[in-house]
């Protein structure tokens, strides 16, 4: 997706580098249109070497290719951060007298503006007006938040996390034109925990990171998601419903709730045991002995629970094994895919330092037929790939289900 990022002359300038950084790691093709002032903030060489392309923010600049207004024509989507009051001013009025004045102009892509100034600009009616102008005519407006400004002041008026402008920018892309606009997902992370007394568990070591990078990856394809968070250690994404649950029980609870998803994603780590008798109080090294004895019973299948459902949407299961031989590894894929009676099974290999956490990984999508994805990388651009083979075959159920 090719994003215009426009960068106004305010403090926050520099965190308009964050953004800039995390947009082109997530494979967007990023242009930057700072102002005068915003390049008094922060240098044009530091926006090149971000966005990995040139900069400018002069109207008459490679005047033949009429860069003026197809910088606006050619955008996907325009982000401003920071959107100071007099650049929240000139695109209310429509003014046009410098490049990013003319690249929105030009632009029919969804426009998302970060405010950011002091709290007497921001409540100034002037501001409200021009603000409420452009959310009627259908910019999202993120921000600003309460907390410390310039010169030691304090209120509303603070830009909003670059990480949360970001996620509410390709939220609102993929809600137009995303592959998974108008699907609802809900996605599993984590690990579950099966309490032995109320100080300790039987858990695993799924920090839910893969998880987690789902739900974003099919936020920014446009779906509305719910994230069911077991103990999860990785950050929940932002413009995603979390849902913190502990137990395999909890989460089998909360997934059922929500079976009526167009695309279910079992991504969480579910304990297979749970101690049958869940101590009261704390055991203590005297009552348990020299070789302790935990009574264990199985918890139910929730994969093959949610598969066998009538009228379910897509269910993709996971699948983390340490067996290291690939075909031994895609056998035990299928034979579980079969068993479980999912649509589509993720297969990765895991490992004392293997697969869990902020790691590369490599995973294996697999079908009935056999693999129909495979990707290598970081968990996010892994994640991306997972959800794109989930929006072609949610998109050839649909047409499967309309010819019917």
């Amino acid at each position: 997706m090719r994003v215009v990022v426009g960068v106004s002359g305010g403090i926050a300038a520099y965190k308009a580098a964050l953004a800039i950084r995390e947009l082109v790691q997530a494979g967007h093709d990023v242009h930057v249109v700072p102002t005068a002032s915003a390049l008094r903030f922060v240098g044009r060489p530091t926006l090149e070497a971000l966005s990995r392309n040139p900069v400018s923010d002069e109207v008459f600049d490679d005047v033949a290719a009429v860069r003026h207004v197809a910088l606006g024509q050619a955008a996907d989507l325009v982000v401003i951060l920071p959107a100071t009051a007099n650049t929240i001013a000139k695109l209310a009025t429509g003014l046009a007298d410098d490049l990013l004045g003319t690249t929105v102009l030009a632009s029919r892509a969804p426009l998302v503006v970060a405010p950011a100034m002091h709290t007497e600009m921001w409540e100034q009616a002037a501001t409200q007006q021009n603000v409420r102008t452009l959310a009627e005519r259908g910019a999202t407006i993120v921000g600003p938040v309460a907390g410390e400004l310039t010169g030691g002041d304090t209120g509303l008026g603070r830009m909003a996390e670059p990480h949360e402008v970001v996620a509410a920018a390709l939220a609102v892309a993929g809600r137009r034109s995303g592959p998974l606009a108008g699907r609802t997902v809900v996605v599993s992370a984590g690990g579950t925990r099966e309490p032995i007394d109320p100080v300790r568990y039987l858990g695993n070591r799924s920090s839910g990171a893969m998880g987690a990078a789902i739900a974003a990856a099919a936020r920014d394809a446009g779906a509305s998601v719910v994230l069911v968070g077991a103990n999860l250690q990785a950050a929940p994404p932002a413009g995603v419903e979390l849902v913190e649950v502990e137990t395999t029980e909890q989460l089998r609870s909360a997934m059922h709730e929500r079976a009526g998803a167009d695309v279910v994603v079992m991504a969480a780590a579910v304990a297979d045991y749970r101690v049958e008798a869940v101590a009261e109080a704390k055991r203590s090294k005297a009552s348990w002995g020299e070789r302790p004895t935990l009574e264990l019973v199985q918890n139910p299948d929730l994969l093959a629970e949610l598969a066998a459902l009538q009228g379910r949407g897509l269910v993709v299961g996971f699948a983390a094994e340490t067996e290291q031989d690939d075909d031994a590894l895609l056998a035990l894929g299928a034979a579980k895919l079969a068993r479980k009676g999912a649509d589509l099974l993720v297969v990765n290999r895991v490992g004392h330092d293997e697969g869990f956490g902020a790691v590369d990984t490599r995973v294996r999508v697999l079908d009935a037929h056999g693999v129909v994805a495979d990707a290598a990388g970081p968990k996010t651009s892994v994640a991306r790939a997972i959800v794109e083979t989930i929006a072609r075959r949610t998109a050839a159920r649909s047409e499967s289900e309309g010819d019917a």
